[in-house]
């Protein structure tokens, strides 16, 4: 029997309860037992608390280190390991952020966001406590593994809660808190570090956690509905394999770069040619199984085959390279070069968290007015270069003018190409392929996170040993260049003449940091230009008949039915929106509008995981 998104999922009398692959099924009537879009108001705002609450940390964690880097790598004596404490958080949540989809269906909706919830507060909990380099490395990995799975998992949930047109408007609202979280991370590191010592940034967070932890547990007890997949079953279709291989892949890249750059061995050490050579072999290995093994893979192969996912992919990769090479070093300029304090760097940070929420928003409602987004990403989309030529040419003499807001159109940028890059790529692929198109650019993404945290902080440390040592010839000039690299501190205890060496070393590595993430960004800016522009219409856009219980989707714009339907907000489940269509009888089916500025996985993730099929898997395009 077919159900509605609107029909109750309980009725008749009390009977019985089962568990089906994860999630608490009901057959007979508990009124405390409610589907998603049945729960109370005051329920759903308290869910919503406690997701936008953990999104803001996962998002915060990401960009909290970089300004507290200097007292971190002073504490330990490692500057030159500093790095992985930015790229192991990035890899963990490029490597498991997949997976968390399984687990929406296997342990249920508030068991995948409790399994987030834990790790991600236990990792922040180590990172407080941690007392070496490499234990404080392994703690940011096991609080990666959670941030993106908090991510997934709380698009999911408002998936389950609203109709398409309510889930944009209510994701809109998350991406400013995602964006609050990315943009604050540096100044509130910076201020907590100044006040309270590094370690207290970490530590303050539990009581947050906590209080997540504490509403989702009370009000995420909705029920959906599951169509006889058992646990075993949906675990067997994870893609494992891919997974660890591309892990292990990613992993033994950033080891190469680290031991070859930022420790300085040479090219002839062992440990310089066993890591570069298991990235290249586990590549491959990632490659051969996500083309010819797994059954749904998480690097979709026939996404390869198609002109505008390859381009939107590498524009994803170019960009994150970009923001995150700016993010986590722009803050450094300021400590090592002005010699500011870590709470004054941190707060330049500040004008790039106000742009990216503008620009998210700005871009979805631009696209969602006018039903273009070629025009905007022409002209925002250089924006980025624009801010990365101003921060690479700031000086110490810079007026606050281009200290302050020279990272604003880097920022704004971004957003707006991103969130434009996601719509140009789901109107390119089939409506079933909206998951898997979605989790392919997002991978792309995360592997560029990865890269340029990694690859720029390769480019400071080769570039600063280099600057020191043309500078710097002192008898205990070895001894003295390895401690300026280890102890950003050591700065301000140098003398004036020795001080000046070294601040103009920094400021010269750093611009090359800069210089590397203006071209990073101007060749995503050419990457993007042979993407053609199409009109987001009104026409319904089906691949075939809907499947049993599930729903047809067209593309609406403010002047259809259900887009000028009076009561849609932010936070309130429309039934409004569910209307029937001119010329259906005896049956109830729902226009739904399509989202134009959110993240696009979980609808598809959610009725992908409830099939035999293997045609969203991103496998189907091959047979």
């Amino acid at each position: 029997m077919t159900m509605s998104e609107r029909e109750p999922l309980l009725r008749g009398t009390a009977e019985s309860t089962q568990q089906d692959g994860g999630e608490i099924i009901q057959t007979g009537k508990d009124p405390n037992r409610v589907g998603p879009l049945d729960i109370s108001r005051s329920t759903r705002y308290g869910i919503l608390a406690g997701l936008w609450t953990a999104t803001f940390l996962s998002a915060l964690n990401q960009t909290l280190v970089p300004t507290m880097l200097p007292s971190i790598s002073s504490e330990f004596n490692k500057s030159n390991q500093a790095s992985w404490l930015g790229t192991s958080y990035l890899l963990a949540t490029c490597t498991f952020t997949p997976l968390y989809g399984r687990l929406c269906n296997v342990l249920g909706r508030k068991g995948a966001n409790r399994t987030a919830l834990l790790f991600a507060g236990l990792g922040v909990l180590l990172c407080g406590l941690s007392r070496s380099m490499e234990m404080l490395i392994v703690a940011r990995f096991f609080s990666g593994i959670g941030g993106g799975g908090l991510m997934t998992t709380s698009s999911i949930i408002v998936s389950d809660m609203y109709s398409i047109r309510s889930r944009g408007l209510t994701q809109g609202v998350a991406s400013v808190f995602n964006g609050l979280g990315l943009g604050l991370g540096g100044p509130l590191g910076g201020l907590i570090t100044d006040w309270l010592g590094w370690r207290w940034a970490f530590l303050i967070q539990i009581p947050v956690f906590f209080m997540s932890y504490t509403l989702t547990t009370i009000n995420l007890n909705y029920v959906t509905e599951g169509t006889g997949k058992s646990a075993k079953e949906i675990l067997k279709r994870v893609d494992y394999l891919g997974s660890g291989s591309l892990m292990m892949a990613v992993g033994s890249m950033l080891t190469f770069l680290s031991v070859r750059y930022n420790e300085g061995l040479p090219w002839s050490s062992p440990y310089v040619i066993v890591s570069i050579s298991l990235a290249a072999i586990f590549a491959v290995v990632f490659l051969l199984v996500e083309i010819f093994v797994s059954p749904e893979p998480v690097l979709a192969p026939f996404l390869l085959k198609r002109r505008i996912p390859v381009l939107v992919g590498c524009s994803n990769f170019l960009v994150a390279i970009c923001n995150f090479s700016i993010v986590y070093f722009f803050p450094m300029w300021f400590q090592t070069v002005v010699l500011t304090k870590a709470s004054t760097a941190g707060l330049h940070l500040l004008p790039n968290s106000v742009s990216m929420s503008t620009g998210s928003l700005f871009a979805g409602w631009m696209m969602h007015t006018t039903g273009r987004y070629k025009t905007i990403n022409l002209i925002f989309g250089a924006f980025p270069f624009v801010g990365a030529v101003l921060i690479y040419h700031i000086k110490e003499t810079s007026g606050p003018l281009q200290s302050w807001f020279s990272i604003i159109p880097l920022g704004f940028g971004n957003a707006v190409v991103l969130q434009t890059m996601l719509i140009a790529l789901l109107v390119h692929v089939p409506e079933d392929s909206v998951a898997v198109a979605t989790g392919f650019g997002q991978l792309f993404r995360g592997v560029g996170q990865v890269g340029g945290v990694a690859i720029s902080s390769a480019i400071f440390q080769s570039r600063l040993d280099t600057e020191l040592r043309k500078r710097i010839h002192t008898p205990d000039a070895e001894e003295l260049i390895m401690k300026i690299r280890q102890n950003t501190r050591l700065l301000i205890t140098l003398e004036p003449e020795l001080q000046r060496l070294a601040r103009d070393s920094y400021d010269i590595s750093l611009k090359s940091v800069f210089f590397f993430a203006a071209c990073s960004t101007m060749m995503a800016y050419l990457v993007r230009l042979p993407i053609p522009d199409k009109k987001l219409d009104h026409r319904p856009r089906r691949n075939g008949p809907p499947q049993s219980g599930s729903e047809s989707t067209s593309t609406l714009t403010p002047n259809s039915e259900a887009a000028s339907s009076p009561g849609a907000t932010p936070f309130e489940s429309d039934d409004e929106l569910e209307t029937p269509r001119p010329g259906d009888s005896g049956t109830k089916a729902t226009i739904r509008t399509r989202r134009l500025s959110t993240y696009e996985s979980a609808e598809g993730v959610i009725s992908d995981l409830e099939t035999n099929r293997i045609k969203n898997s991103g496998r189907n395009q091959l047979q």
